[in-house]
């Protein structure tokens, strides 16, 4: 059985162009679900917020802009000119968040995942589970 990656960091939570706060967030990869990231986070007096996206999208936004809908990744200026940030936008009906990272806890939290199950055999590990669940179970 494949085992869950779970990354813990924190992330700017923009509330405004002049106003943004550090929050704890945890990220979640589960091969039973292969292409999906849950992503918590953590504001304070309030409940846990869960969001579940692609996992391709979070890789894809680390280079460029990436998702429509409610999800959009996109690479943006980082306060060391070296290296890039990525902003994470969350559109619900109750409103937008926006998260900010810096890319490399990202790009580790999702070269983890691909060392447990790697991009683009996805549907070939579900296609084997099923086949291994069909076996056990006529046995």
């Amino acid at each position: 059985m494949q085992s869950l990656v779970k990354g813990q960091l924190v992330m700017s939570l923009v509330v405004s162009e002049d106003l943004a706060f550090d929050t704890h967030v945890e990220l979640v990869y589960d091969p039973a679900d292969p292409f999906a990231v849950r992503l918590t986070f953590h504001l304070p007096g309030d409940p846990p917020v869960t969001w579940v996206f692609g996992r391709e999208l979070l890789l894809d936004g680390i280079t460029r802009p990436t998702g429509e809908g409610d999800v959009r990744v996109l690479p943006v200026p980082g306060e060391d000119e070296d290296f890039m940030d990525v902003r994470i936008e969350l559109h619900s009906p109750d409103g937008t968040a926006v998260l900010l990272s810096a890319a490399i806890p990202l790009i580790a939290f999702l070269g983890r995942t691909d060392r447990v199950l790697p991009m683009g055999q996805e549907h070939t590990a579900a296609d084997l589970d099923r086949q291994l669940e069909l076996i056990l179970g006529q046995s």
